[in-house]
């Protein structure tokens, strides 16, 4: 007996998980449960988290969350549960399979069959911003060793276990060559420990495009926090429908399972909603808990009843289905077919897969770090590259110069284009020369020059390398 912890949430949230839980709890699920309440309430009650502490301390107990979709009230400071659930349980890898139903639900891609695989935790996901000027706004975009080798680990072992024949990693590495490249680097390194599976990298953008166009040439893609995002809800839509689509969040000690849409309050209370993708995350969470013949006896009820063209209003279409049902009714089908298999579409059986433990992350050796230079950022109002270099020329400390000024990212000075459009944040880079190291105390005495000197400074990044490897970007157009 398995005690998980469940959320009702809000809108159509109460119907599709009363319909879920009776579902599989008449398949057989050996389950016990504590039901906590989280959402739009809760934010309403003054929490801007949208759960309480003692709702946490239900979930890291019982290690196990089926969670129903909620609503995050708009403005007022409040944070998305569901970006703080995956940070606080350390729920590291997010877990989207879309698969075609066709023909029994419509798409133009009836040979889709698709896992992606998302790191939940990092990217631009940390949530990491400020206004710096008063013209420009930054979100810093925070990708490590660990979050990469854990997510990337994760999706060749989860290939390996449910027979997937390929690896796809994506990411815009030709752009951002530190963070994108890191993560390429690692699919290629954790990649070679897997011999017997095939590996490919493809750019995102024109990887998107191939998988919307294409995507029986896929099997199992591996990216970034909000590459996933979108790709996944992309890969839902052209499999038939984001209604279907349920995710596992997947961390060292908690899960956490879920549909992929909204709450859609129009439709609450009315007994029209579909609660195929709440009932996709229970099957994964009964995979998960080791419960895999119920997830079987459940997944292929469900595939039965769509195949006897028993369906919702949002997948219902003359001629290809049979019968328009509510959330009761269908759930009252998908029971009624339990112990049945489709006859077209394929059936599962999961009873030979644990659930996947991976090792933990071990730290490397540390790199020889050597401190060679130090961007500084400044709030400036001008608009000529040239007279700001004027104005910052004389500053100079130990053996670092300035060496570059840069405006959203591209070089202006030295060299810079009169057609650049320039905003009122600058990065002023300096340099030692030949690779000479620099001192901490040398860039307090640059910060101190450039107050001296009455021009506002808002940032500052130092410039490293590691053995003997930059490790940063130039500008663009250097």
């Amino acid at each position: 007996m398995q005690r998980i912890t469940i959320a009702k949430g809000d809108g159509i949230g109460p119907e599709i998980m009363d319909a879920t839980l009776q579902i599989i709890k008449a398949a057989g699920a050996a389950i016990e449960i504590d039901e906590i309440e989280v959402g739009e309430k809760v934010y309403l009650s003054g929490n801007t988290s949208g759960i309480a502490k003692e709702s946490w301390d239900v979930i890291t107990k019982n290690k196990v969350f089926l969670k129903a979709p909620i609503t995050t009230p708009q403005g007022g400071g409040y944070k998305s549960l569901n970006v703080t659930t995956r940070k606080f349980l350390g729920l590291y890898s997010n877990v989207r399979p879309c698969v075609s139903l066709y023909p029994f639900v419509a798409t133009k891609h009836p040979k889709m069959d698709i896992v992606i695989i998302r790191e939940n935790e990092e990217d631009l996901y940390a949530g990491i911003e400020h206004q710096q000027t008063d013209e420009v706004v930054q979100c810093l975009k925070i990708i490590s060793r660990p979050g990469c080798e854990k997510i990337v680990r994760y999706a060749f072992e989860y290939a390996k276990q449910y027979g997937r024949k390929k690896v796809t990693c994506f990411t815009k590495d030709n752009i951002m060559k530190q963070s994108d490249g890191l993560f390429h680097k690692v699919f290629d390194e954790i990649g070679e420990e897997y011999p017997q599976i095939e590996k490919e990298h493809w750019i995102i953008d024109i990887g998107a495009a191939k998988m919307a166009d294409t995507p029986e040439v896929f099997d199992v893609i591996v990216t970034l926090n909000l590459y996933g995002d979108v790709l996944s809800d992309i890969a839902a839509q052209i499999a038939g429908s984001v209604g279907l689509a349920g995710s596992a969040n997947i961390g060292e000690e908690c899960a956490m399972f879920e549909a992929i849409h909204g709450s859609a309050p129009r439709r609450a209370g009315l007994n029209m909603a579909n609660p195929s993708g709440l009932l996709q995350g229970a099957v994964m969470m009964l995979n998960h808990i080791g419960q895999t013949a119920v997830a079987s006896k459940v997944q292929n009820a469900w595939l039965k009843t769509l195949e006897d063209g028993i369906h919702t209003y949002d997948i219902y279409s003359e001629g290809n289905s049979k019968q328009k049902v509510g959330t009761k009714e269908f759930a009252e089908a998908i029971i009624a077919n339990l112990g049945q298999k489709p006859s077209l579409l394929k059936a599962v059986s999961y009873e030979n897969n644990d659930a996947l433990v991976l090792p933990k992350y071990v730290k490397k050796t540390q790199a020889k770090k050597e401190l060679v230079g130090h961007d500084v950022f400044v709030h400036w109002n001008g608009t000529d590259a040239n007279e700001l270099a004027d104005k910052i020329k004389h500053i100079r400390s130990e053996n670092a110069q300035l060496n570059m000024i840069t405006n959203r990212g591209i070089k202006v000075w030295p060299e810079g284009f009169k057609e650049t459009f320039c905003t009122d944040h600058w990065r002023c880079r300096f340099k030692t020369e030949n690779g000479k190291t620099l001192t901490k105390m040398a860039i307090l005495d640059l910060l101190h020059q450039f107050n001296s000197s009455g021009i506002d400074t808002i940032k500052t990044e130092n410039l490293y390398y590691f053995d003997g490897v930059s490790g940063f970007s130039l500008g663009q157009g250097q």
